[in-house]
């Protein structure tokens, strides 16, 4: 590992701008939680004062008239403000649970009521020309049998909040401070906290994807837990290994494809070295053995050139509505005798008619490549076995051959490119190891999908699937 990759910070670019957003987030919501909170607590206690003031002057103002019902004046409040005290205690307060005579910081407070009598001389509290405190107060008629013997003046919640402030208000306000301040020490922490795991995950997947693109496709990503993050490093981890898979491909494909064309190059050297140097004569035995490399030569760069086209999806088809049956009967019949020859036995059992879109050319290449790899592998004296049958939406072609069959292991790099299952077969028996493949783009060309299996007949089984034409298409072509 380079020393520019062990200096990595603790926090990549992308940690710290997560870390600063994450924290700034959560610090705005708690302050705004505070504030609301805070103009919640002010406001709602500000009307819950204003309700308990009221129903207490209301208490306070009954009281006061029952007990003007009984003494008919005020002159004993105005010489005892004792008996005031009392009086506001036993209205505001339960007989079972009265708070001391000193109750300042209480609502029902003495002192912040005033009492008139019915001609507006103070009774207990301001004098008659103290207005502006008197403007202050809200009033509350003392009513005794109807008749009207005094006012009742009380303080409203807005003055006695200065010293609520101090008993209540202030301890909430401290408590509220305590919680956003634990929860913006919590957000630093989990910004902290998060900035890292993504940051350490985000500088992996880019410290890998560097590592890629240099070419060192072996790397992996750890594949933890069921996250965005694992899935996105699982398919970082598929392709590259698909990218692994495709070079060392790439580099068997370069050195098969010379391996293919050093043999019939170096035979045509030989024999032209050798006419040349007068140990062969120049004869037609002789062109005719230069002229079959020449073939050779030209059978392979076509093949390549055919696989150039399909995985550049530019091979050349013309698809149009036939036959399958009768293309492939045609196709059976011409190469009865050259199986023959070679000691294979040919059955064959197609139904039909059998209508899919195809190129007639392109089917009798695929044809071709089948069977010229049956006969270049099967023992005579062998059998191929052909049959053609319907399935739910496609045709079902199944070509059979005898001994020697293939491993299981085998079966699904029999269409690899220049592949071969031995090693030793030369290219006499063999020919280029391009045949499988080019069948395999051929079916493909047509959307058929092509699948080998083990053959009860001891050999290879090929089955290829080609949907079948829709039926209002087929009776357009009948007709």
């Amino acid at each position: 590992m380079s020393a520019k990759r062990l200096l990595q910070p603790a926090f990549s670019r992308l940690g710290l701008k997560l870390f600063a957003i994450i924290l700034v987030v959560n610090v705005a919501i708690a302050g705004l939680v505070f504030v609301a909170i805070s103009r919640s607590l002010d406001q709602g206690f500000i009307e819950y004062l204003d309700h308990a003031q009221t129903q207490r002057a209301e208490t306070l103002a009954e009281g006061l008239g029952e007990a003007w019902s009984r003494r008919q004046d005020w002159q004993w409040l105005r010489q005892s403000p004792r008996a005031w005290h009392h009086l506001v205690r036993r209205q505001l307060w339960p007989t079972d649970n009265l708070p001391p005579l000193s109750i300042e910081g209480n609502l029902g407070d003495p002192r912040d009521f005033v009492l008139h009598d019915a001609n507006g001389l103070p009774v207990i509290g301001l004098p008659p020309n103290d207005d502006d405190m008197a403007a202050e107060l809200r009033w509350l008629p003392v009513m005794s049998e109807g008749v009207q013997v005094g006012k009742l003046g009380y303080r409203p919640p807005e003055q006695l909040m200065a010293r609520m402030d101090r008993l209540f208000l202030n301890q909430q306000r401290r408590n509220l401070t305590i919680i956003v301040g634990a929860l913006a020490l919590a957000s630093l922490l989990l910004a902290t906290a998060l900035s890292w795991w993504l940051g350490r995950r985000a500088r992996g997947m880019a410290m890998a994807t560097r590592r890629l693109t240099e070419g060192d496709y072996s790397t992996r990503l750890p594949e933890r837990g069921r996250d965005e993050l694992s899935s996105l490093s699982h398919d970082f981890n598929v392709l590259a290994e698909t990218l692994e898979t495709s070079r060392e491909a790439r580099t068997r494909w370069v050195s098969d494809i010379a391996h293919e064309l050093r043999t019939p190059l170096a035979v045509l050297r030989g024999e032209i070295e050798a006419m040349q140097d007068g140990i062969r004569s120049l004869n037609q035995d002789n062109l005719h053995s230069l002229a079959q490399e020449v073939g050779q030569l030209e059978r392979l760069v076509g093949d390549l050139r055919l696989l150039s086209q399909s995985d550049a999806g530019a091979l050349e088809v013309q698809l149009a509505p036939l036959d399958l049956s009768d293309s492939l009967a045609t196709r059976l019949e011409e190469a009865r005798g050259w199986l023959d020859d070679h000691g294979l036995q040919l059955e064959y059992d197609l139904q039909g008619p059998a209508w899919i879109r195809g190129d007639m050319q392109r089917l009798r290449q695929l044809w071709n490549n089948l069977l010229d790899n049956t006969c270049a592998y099967t023992q005579a004296p062998g059998k191929v076995k052909v049959s053609l049958t319907r399935s739910a939406t496609d045709w079902v072609l199944r070509l059979e051959d005898s001994a020697p069959g293939v491993p299981v292991s085998e079966l699904p790099r029999l269409t690899e490119r220049l592949y071969r299952v031995e090693g030793s077969r030369s290219r006499a028996s063999g020919g280029s190891g391009l045949g499988l493949s080019i069948a395999t783009a051929l079916a493909r060309a047509h959307d058929a999908d092509m699948q080998p299996t083990q053959s009860a007949l001891g050999g290879i089984c090929w089955t290829l699937r080609f949907p079948a034409l829709p039926a209002h298409l087929q009776l357009e072509e009948e007709q």
